[in-house]
């Protein structure tokens, strides 16, 4: 196990840390099955410009091959029954979903997030969906239902389907999640946007994804920070965090202050966190 030599955090909560550099450099970094849960949203190879003057435009077999360091590393973090989730464009996700299966690991959905709002593409056909893969290693160890309200109409509150006869038998506490999402608003991957710009990953797809595959106390970690969705989804739901973003990390500090402006900053990594870090105390900026 490499040290992982970079900045101080740049934020620590009560339950995650967030450092700024590469993630290959802090996956390295920790020991073998350490986490419970890995979210990755990776750059989508679209051709952007970052706002550390990289371009996420690199050719195929780079990407993948890149992508392969990452997935092989997280492979490597999850315990026994530990799940991973990548989300991505169907154009890289099935071959990402081949890798895993090469790998060996337990494939449990593809799940289709609605993409609402896009436009037809030359002779291909009208793009509707993102890929969610959801991957365990091995058997799940945690496997939460997820149920979702049954829907009804805002102004007359009866329900909007006819469900017929069947309506008593219908669960109280909501309908099953499917693999289909279509209660998500998409972020844009435009290839004309910095990441800087861009609109936030809607915390209900990390959000969900957590729930599904942990418990309270469990421990997420999610390579690509971004906006900072999975972290603050994992704050909210009681799971410690590690996270990572080789950008600028005003938008995620920005978001936490806004989010969380009742919460008392902590100056040492949550104890849980300390092992996994190789650190005794570490104190923020």
């Amino acid at each position: 196990m490499k040290r992982f030599v970079g900045t101080r955090p740049k934020l620590i909560t009560p339950h995650g840390v967030l450092y700024n550099g590469d993630c290959l450099d802090l996956m390295r970094s920790l020991p073998t099955e350490s986490v419970d849960c890995v979210f990755a949203d990776p750059p989508f190879n679209l051709g952007k410009q970052y706002n550390n003057g990289k371009y996420d435009l690199l050719s195929e077999d780079h990407y993948l091959d890149w992508c392969r360091l990452w997935i092989t590393e997280s492979i490597r973090l999850l315990k026994p029954g530990g799940a991973i989730f990548v989300y991505n464009l169907p154009r890289w996700a099935y071959q990402i979903a081949a890798y895993l299966e090469q790998q060996e690991m337990e494939f449990r959905h593809w799940i289709a997030v609605s993409m609402k709002g896009t436009f037809p593409r030359g002779n291909k056909l009208y793009p509707a969906h993102y890929a969610l893969l959801y991957f365990t290693k091995g058997i799940p160890k945690t496997f939460n239902r997820v149920r979702l309200p049954i829907p009804a109409c805002r102004h007359c509150g009866k329900d909007i389907k006819d469900y017929g006869g069947h309506r008593k038998y219908l669960n109280p506490a909501g309908l099953n999640l499917t693999d289909f999402w279509e209660d998500t608003s998409p972020a844009r991957h435009s290839k004309n946007k910095s990441r800087w710009h861009i609109n936030e990953l809607k915390p209900i797809i990390p959000e969900r994804c957590i729930q599904i595959s942990t418990n309270p106390g469990d421990v997420v970690l999610d390579p690509f920070g971004g906006g900072g969705s999975t972290y603050v989804s994992a704050e909210h739901l009681h799971r410690f965090w590690i996270g990572v973003e080789i950008g600028p990390c005003e938008p995620i500090l920005d978001r936490f202050a806004r989010e969380f402006s009742q919460l008392e900053k902590p100056r040492t990594i949550p104890v849980k966190l300390r092992p996994l870090l190789d650190e005794a105390v570490a104190f923020a900026k």
